[in-house]
């Protein structure tokens, strides 16, 4: 896998009625890549992957994939935590173009062992082989934890396992799958907030959940990191802190939903059960996005900093 870099794990946008809104889903993926991002992950959690039934699901994929059109790679969420329906997924999954690689998080709520994830994911790499299996430790939300010598065995046993994203937040793990993975397998972190360090320890880049609202600037921070100009890419992480801190002020994607509606991007609904935030949450968001100048209609937020 060449991917390195900075992924948005796109929103999946809902009209009011709750169905998917494509033309906005369209919008945002254009966006996107003309903000400089490196590629889209479409059905993950920030996507509500979870509330969309099978057909939204590969209607959300197919949506992505076609309006990427070859631009930056893509892909695509695809996680049960029963593997015979994530195989019966990845089937669907094979048929569509335009997807570039396959991102599975552990199985949530049966807790299975590390043997149990080890034959879950290598059941899948076997099945949409030679398509790339990114797998998607993130044991705050599945319960379980993959462990890096059950990745190393993983990479070593499917060669179409090719990354992980790490979500785990604990650094010296990330540094442990540094130091036992082949050089040629990509980690990506999963944490805005951990981002820098995690390429520090020698991540190649970060899936992230505020490059949704930033995309050109968290985009330039993860390449400034990834070329060792450390400084320019702590101003671009100081500037934007507090937003990303923000976006898990209400379980996300609300957050960003909701900045994403007040930058005129999309619809803030999201999906049971899931609820909107707050108002005095949603005052907050509004009060702190017009600071960064991110509202419908301001200037331009890097401007200052001389990015572009």
């Amino acid at each position: 896998m060449e991917t390195t870099g900075c992924g948005t794990a796109i929103v999946t946008p809902f009209k009011a009625d709750g169905t998917i809104d494509e033309a906005a889903l369209r919008a945002l993926v254009n966006w996107q890549i003309d903000s400089g991002i490196d590629f889209l992950v479409a059905c993950g959690s920030t996507g509500e992957a979870a509330t969309l039934d099978e057909d939204e699901w590969l209607m959300v994929v197919c949506i992505v994939a076609e309006a990427a059109a070859g631009r930056v790679p893509v892909w695509a969420g695809c996680t049960h935590n029963s593997t015979r329906t994530l195989l019966r997924h990845a089937g669907r999954l094979r048929q569509i173009r335009g997807v570039d690689a396959v991102l599975s998080a552990n199985p949530y709520y049966n807790k299975p062992s590390q043997e149990g994830q080890f034959q879950h994911f290598l059941a899948l790499a076997q099945a949409v082989a030679p398509l790339p299996v990114t797998l998607y430790n993130i044991p705050g939300r599945t319960a379980v934890n993959l462990d890096p010598e059950t990745v190393l065995r993983l990479a070593e046993a499917a060669p179409n396992i090719q990354a992980i994203k790490e979500s785990s937040g604990k650094l010296p793990q990330i540094s442990d799958l540094v130091h036992i993975l082949p050089r040629g397998f990509k980690i990506f972190s999963g944490d805005d907030n951990v981002a820098l360090a995690s390429i520090g320890a020698g991540a190649h880049g970060l899936i992230s959940v505020a490059a949704n609202e930033i995309p050109a600037q968290m985009g330039h921070m993860v390449r400034a990191a990834l070329r060792n100009s450390w400084a320019e890419a702590r101003e671009v992480e100081r500037r934007f802190a507090r937003l990303i801190d923000a976006n898990f002020w209400d379980s996300n994607p609300t957050p960003v939903k909701t900045v994403l509606n007040l930058m005129g991007r999309c619809s803030d609904h999201v999906r049971l059960p899931l609820v909107p935030p707050s108002v005095a949450t949603r005052c907050k968001l509004e009060r702190l996005a017009g600071e960064l100048g991110l509202l419908k209609h301001a200037p331009p937020p890097d401007a200052d900093l001389g990015l572009f």
